[in-house]
């Protein structure tokens, strides 16, 4: 699905997304990401039920550079491991949690307002 794109200056934005990719940049992102407003990183994570150290790192060391990380759950809105939120909660990180639809568009609109914020979002499911 194409995401109307917003003004944001050089500033990254989530322009789509469609099963198992994201579009950013002009280009094509398999998987799920980690998205700023100055760069985006694959993100290895399917499920956050499941979430490892692994999975919560990246979030993690995002403390002191974002206001607010949005959490994407896939399709459905879904609630993350404790051990996520625990992890996020004593990093200091100020959490949203939405259906990875809803991410990508709350992502865009914080980003185009110059808000410190990145988007962490599990991929939708193929088929």
């Amino acid at each position: 699905m194409e995401i109307n794109p917003l003004r944001a200056g050089d500033r990254l934005t989530v322009e789509g997304y469609g099963p198992g990719t994201f579009k950013v940049a002009g280009g094509e992102v398999t998987g799920s990401m980690l998205i700023r407003a100055e760069r985006f990183d694959p993100w290895p994570v399917n499920d956050l039920q499941t979430i490892d150290a692994a999975g919560c790192e990246p979030l993690t060391a995002l403390a002191g550079e974002i206001d607010v990380l949005i959490l994407g759950t896939g399709a459905t809105l879904a609630a993350p491991a404790p051990e996520l939120r625990r992890e996020l909660r004593a990093a200091g990180i100020g959490v949203e949690i939405m259906n990875t639809p809803a991410a990508c568009r709350t992502f865009n609109i914080l980003v185009a307002e110059g808000r410190r914020v990145a988007a962490a979002v599990v991929a939708m499911p193929a088929g």
